[in-house]
């Protein structure tokens, strides 16, 4: 007779404390996790981690699935590269409050801004809400196979009290504020894990406008900050631009001292100014030394554009030429570009955008990489575009189109952005191991036509503790912890991210051995036919949420045991009784 309903058995258990692994059984009962050891009763199911290694599920903090909960019930792919629990409304754009005469303005800022197109959006989102607290009321029934928390986005509220004077960015009124501070407070007390805000001129909305928080004053910021606190609950997440990092890290260590409340802030090194991030760094760990709950979210690999001709962007998509034929079909496309005529035509055309980041990527093959498969994330010089066409005896231009017509047309190139200036991960490594830090920055569910970084969880253990060759790694237990724990509790979530009794039964088993990400592909699996990147990974045994094991090898098993979850998370009772 079964004992427990699922017993993993003989695992390399790493139990997000950073202590090294125990080989271990662990029984789970009722979703929650009930003994760890020599388990001598059987389970109604049971699985064989012998000489696999034993993880809590990852607890992604930087997640845009705003909309994708809302048609869908799987969280890829996100789902598929271990994490068990995703935090969307990042970066102060999401879909309420919001009125309905306000739908397509929020739908063009996040298309702008997380590159999910407006068609998409448009056919996708049901709009039965209009607050925040109706838009998780609208998800709050809903079976998913991970669980999901929200933030409230700071776009969305400052158009919902301001209407056009906030969309245009116009100076909030005391009014204002303390209308904007009512429904945060509204937010968090109905379920809203945090608040989130954006001051970066990277965030615009489809038709070129800054995004509407850009310019918003410390003291509208500060307002809504101490509604959190006066609800006693609620973090606070920041992305921008710091062009004045020290005035900038000054405000939000401010608005900390104020309000209370944890407060996250996105760190990446820029091609711009390479050295920049040790200063907000400095401050960062200053601060949270001095016992502030202030942390930077970091992430392990570059942030990267991937350039092809099924993509978003590719380095002749500002060309006149290319223009006339982008919106062919794929297959028109292709004839056209393999057409010896039309290729030579291409090859001599010139860009023609007044657009500064397509101006500043589309033609930087000194900077520009093949991904490969798998991904090669941390590529040396001699694999950039210009390296491979000197050594072709080809033009920049002629390489590049040579290498995205391969595979069918389906090749992509890699064009790294953040967090590659000096062509090493070495940054990162720092970044990573500063002890006020959790990674983050994944934008699982956005980007779906240029970036795939919801794979960061797999590449976080398979390159910092196995593969790298170019500088120093991490021991696994140290990314375990990182990943599955540390961001847990950066967002109060204290029921999981740990192996241990009474923990929520949110766990990965792994094959690291043949842990191996894969190359992204394109699916059209979006509403409208829409387009996205898509990433898998091989080597994930099994992935369980709530003690239901949601995938096998990779494979989906239908199970959706996952849920919203409002609002923080205490530790189970037998954890507070052990220590």
């Amino acid at each position: 007779m079964a004992t427990h309903d699922l017993i993993i058995r003989g695992g390399h258990v790493y139990d997000g404390t950073g202590q090294a692994p125990v080989e271990a059984d662990i029984a789970v009962d009722g979703g929650r996790i009930t003994a760890i050891g020599p388990i001598s009763g059987k389970g109604r199911e049971e699985i064989d981690a012998k000489g696999q290694i034993v993880t809590p599920g990852v607890v992604d903090i930087h997640t845009h699935y705003d909309g994708q909960v809302t048609w869908g019930d799987r969280l890829t792919p996100s789902s598929l590269h271990g994490v068990t629990t995703a935090v969307m409304g990042n970066c102060g754009v999401g879909f309420a409050p919001c009125r309905e005469g306000d739908h397509d303005r929020l739908i063009r800022l996040m298309e702008g801004v997380e590159d999910i197109p407006f068609p998409v959006l448009a056919e996708g989102l049901p709009w039965n809400w209009e607050s925040f607290p109706d838009y998780l009321d609208s998800l709050s029934g809903r079976a998913f196979d991970v669980d999901f928390a929200a933030q409230l986005p700071h776009a969305a509220l400052r158009v919902y009290v301001m209407g056009k004077r906030g969309a245009d960015r116009e100076e909030a009124s005391e009014d204002d504020i303390t209308k904007m501070a009512a429904l945060a407070k509204q937010a968090v007390e109905a379920g809203a894990l945090g608040f989130s805000t954006s001051r970066t001129l990277n965030h615009r909305t489809s038709d070129g406008q800054p995004t509407p928080t850009l310019t918003a004053s410390e003291t509208e910021l500060t307002g809504i900050a101490m509604a959190l606190k006066a609800a006693g609950r609620g973090v606070l997440q920041f992305v921008s631009d710091f062009n004045d990092p020290e005035k900038e890290a000054a405000m939000l260590r401010r608005i900390v001292e104020r309000s209370g409340r944890p407060l996250s802030v996105s760190l990446a090194q820029s091609n711009v100014a390479p050295e920049g991030w040790r200063a907000l760094l400095a401050a960062v760990e200053q601060a949270a030394g001095e016992g502030l709950p202030l942390r930077a979210q970091v992430c392990g690999r570059p942030v990267g554009v991937l350039l092809g001709l099924e993509l978003t962007l590719n380095p002749f998509s500002a060309c006149p030429l290319y223009q006339s034929i982008k919106d062919e079909p794929f297959e028109a496309r292709l004839a056209a570009l393999r057409d010896p005529d039309f290729r030579a035509r291409l090859l001599a055309d010139e860009p023609a955008s007044d657009n500064p980041f397509v101006r500043a990527v589309l033609r930087n093959f000194g900077q520009m990489f093949v991904l490969g498969d798998p991904p090669d994330y941390e590529p040396t010089a001699e694999k950039t575009l210009s390296a491979i066409a000197a050594a072709r005896g080809v033009t920049p231009e002629e390489a590049a189109l040579d290498l995205m017509l391969e595979g069918d047309g389906r090749g992509m190139l890699y064009f790294p952005f953040l967090n590659y200036a000096q062509g090493s991960l070495d940054p990162s490594y720092e970044m990573l191991k500063s002890a006020h830090t959790v990674p983050g920055l994944s934008d699982g569910g956005a980007h779906v036509g240029m970036i795939c970084d919801g794979s960061f969880p797999t590449s976080m253990l398979t390159h910092w503790t196995r593969d790298r060759t170019r500088g120093e790694r991490f021991p696994i237990e140290w990314i375990v912890k990182r990943q599955c724990r540390d961001t847990a509790e950066a967002v109060g979530l204290l029921d999981r991210g740990l192996i241990a009794p009474g923990y929520r039964a949110d766990l990965n088993v792994i094959d690291y051995d043949n842990l191996t990400l894969h190359a992204p592909e394109v699916a059209h699996d979006l509403p409208a036919g829409g387009r996205r990147l898509f990433q898998r990974a091989s080597g994930y045994t099994a992935t369980l949420v709530a003690g239901r094991v949601i995938s096998r090898d990779g494979e989906p098993t239908g199970a959706r045991p996952g849920r919203l979850v409002r609002g923080p998370r205490a530790a189970p009772v037998e954890a507070v009784a052990a220590e």
